[in-house]
């Protein structure tokens, strides 16, 4: 099983959830969208995507829920005919961190959620203190920073 991460302190939680919740996919981001580890991703235009779209559904699902709820969704499940995802927040002194995951039928949406708990308190304990935010939406060195991040993530 491998799993390919940034940041070296989400590397033991990752690969714990990956292995008890027997998933096939799972991404943690940034709520910008930046990777801070991956499995089950080949290419890194996967990644990417993948990282996009997960932050837009979790800034739109926030929305929503403030509008229809008044406080944001807590997580997002979907149920595909052979496929589901599980996106949802994780809070550690390094800010909000999402959690995707893509999951069939060697497992359920209750293992997933339960395991996503352990994770969520595994990289809640184990996150190094909380770094500047940039001035900016993005900081100067995004660019740079995703091309590094990614080049990392799939070197062989």
């Amino acid at each position: 099983m491998t799993v390919a991460v940034v940041e070296r302190w989400v590397e033991t939680p990752l690969r714990s959830f990956v292995q008890d919740a027997q998933v096939t996919l799972a991404l943690l981001l940034t709520p910008s969208g930046q990777v801070l580890g991956q499995h089950g991703f080949n290419r890194a235009m996967d990644v990417m995507a993948a990282c996009a779209l997960a932050a837009a559904i979790h800034a739109s699902s926030a929305e929503l829920g403030k509008l229809l709820e008044g406080k944001p969704f807590a997580g997002l499940h979907h149920a595909g005919a052979t496929r589901q995802i599980f996106l949802a927040p994780a809070e550690t002194r390094r800010g909000t961190l999402l959690c995707l995951t893509v999951f069939d039928e060697a497992t359920s949406i209750g293992i997933v959620q339960l395991y996503f708990d352990e994770l969520r308190e595994r990289l809640a304990a184990g996150a190094p203190g909380a770094r500047t935010p940039p001035q900016g939406v993005l900081a100067d060195t995004f660019e740079q920073d995703l091309n590094r991040n990614l080049t990392l993530l799939f070197r062989r």
